[in-house]
Order: structure tokens, then sequence, then C-alpha cells
């Protein structure tokens, strides 16, 4: 059986991460940009990073320019403007694509794993969450505009 923790993602720097390394936590993936009208959930993101994380929340997000090349910059300077902006620390990968071709693999198997509305794989936009339980397994796929504080309750259930 697949889980999360048999992926890796690269941060900003290029360096590569396993997944494994998160075992036995909660993870929170979300692919991000910078100029959309959902950036403001950065703040959200960073609350709820903020909030769990000693108690074994990890919340990753992962840049994108898919969604109507709202992600232009590089990854340095992407990462740069969540911290300025956001207050930003916890992890970003480097730019990855979602959806295609050439989709990473991790978000591959987050597509398939929970599907969207009407079934459908495919990430209609940014600022999409998966909430992944501590054995690694998904257990909730969220839209863009569910605000990260909503989450909270799910995040709870998937600590305990």
């Amino acid at each position: 059986m697949t889980t999360v923790y048999d992926f890796s993602y690269h941060d900003s720097a290029g360096v590569r991460h396993s997944l494994s390394a998160y075992r036995g936590q909660a993870l929170l993936l979300v692919n991000v940009a910078s100029r959309c009208g959902f950036t403001p959930q950065y703040a959200g993101l960073q609350a709820l990073w903020r909030q769990y994380g000693e108690r074994g929340l990890t919340v990753i997000g992962f840049p994108c320019n898919q969604f109507g090349g709202q992600e232009p910059g590089t990854d340095e300077a992407i990462k740069v403007f969540c911290a300025l902006e956001y207050d930003v620390d916890f992890p970003l990968s480097r730019k990855i694509e979602v959806n295609g071709p050439q989709a990473d693999p991790l978000w591959q198997w987050l597509r398939h794993e929970r599907r969207g509305l009407l079934g459908s794989t495919r990430i209609k936009w940014n600022f999409t969450k998966f909430l992944v339980d501590r054995q690694g397994a998904v257990r909730g796929r969220y839209a863009p505009t569910t605000r990260p504080q909503a989450l909270a309750a799910r995040i709870e259930h998937v600590l305990r």
C-alpha cells in the first residue's frame, strides 16, 4: 500500500526531502500561489502551523503556476514573498505542476487518493488542500474556498 511517506519533494534551494521524515505526523499539503485571490490564506496556513505544529502537524506549501500564471516568480522570490508578506516559516517546495503530464508524482497520487467534486482528479485552482493522517493516508481534500481555519476540527481529529 502506498502512503504519503513513499514520496519526496524538493525545497526552494533544490534540496530533496523525503516525506518519510514526517512519519507519525499529520500533514496539510497545499498548492499555493503568490498572486491569487486566495493568497491571503497563507496567514491562515501559518496560524495552523503555529497552533498545531508542536502536536504533530506539518504544513507544506507547493507553489504552482498552472492557474492563471499566478505564481510567476522564482523559487527564491516565492520564499521571500511568503516570509515578508505572511511571516511564513512552514516548508515550501520548489515550484511544481499539479496537473498534466509533468505533474509532480506526489500530487498525482494525492489527486487519485481523494477525488474532487463529481469524482474529478484534476486540481481546479490554487490553494487546494489535502489533509494526511499520522499513518500517511489522505483523509480529506478541500477546495480553495475552504479557509484554513475551517479545518481545525478535522486537524484535531487526525492528531488524536
